[in-house]
């Protein structure tokens, strides 16, 4: 009698979100939570890619708009829209985007690297690429979204709250 061998492969949870309508996948291992659009307190003189501040649960919370980090056109905010809660460089913030659509596990041989021509120091936030029923979906590296003049410009802003 023959065995079958049970190949263990590796899987990746991701959150799937949306911006210009393409897609994006966030490691669900980094995400804190997904909560709905919250009042939003904007903060004069913030740097350009922070929409502002929420309170969630007793914490201050710099809101990040992933739109503005891709260069893409500002939207109207929704009932879509989400805030992704995570950590990133050791700073809590929430990514604003138009939609979360799912959680989905992706098989490892559903992701590739990036590709060469995609790569540089402006897309180093992109981490791998997932083909996933005939839909590509970028995935991040959560770490690698905030350059360092970035998270500088956060922490200035949390320490005079």
């Amino acid at each position: 009698m023959e065995t079958k061998k049970i190949v263990q492969t590796k899987r990746t949870k991701q959150v799937i979100f949306t911006l210009n309508e393409e897609e994006f996948g966030l490691d669900i291992m980094v995400v804190n939570a997904i909560e709905k659009y919250a009042d939003l307190i904007p903060i004069p003189n913030a740097p350009v890619y922070i929409r502002g501040i929420i309170n969630l649960r007793g914490d201050v919370i710099p809101v990040y708009s992933l739109r503005r980090k891709f260069g893409l056109a500002e939207k109207e905010i929704d009932d879509n829209t989400k805030l992704i809660i995570t950590r990133s460089n050791g700073i809590s913030l929430a990514y604003e985007v138009d939609a979360v659509k799912e959680i989905l596990e992706i098989p490892e041989e559903n992701v590739s690297e990036t590709p060469e021509i995609a790569k540089s120091v402006h897309t180093s936030y992109i981490k791998y690429v997932a083909n996933r029923k005939d839909r590509l979906i970028l995935l991040l590296n959560h770490n690698g979204i905030l350059s360092l003049k970035e998270q500088e410009d956060i922490q200035s802003l949390l320490e005079n709250q």
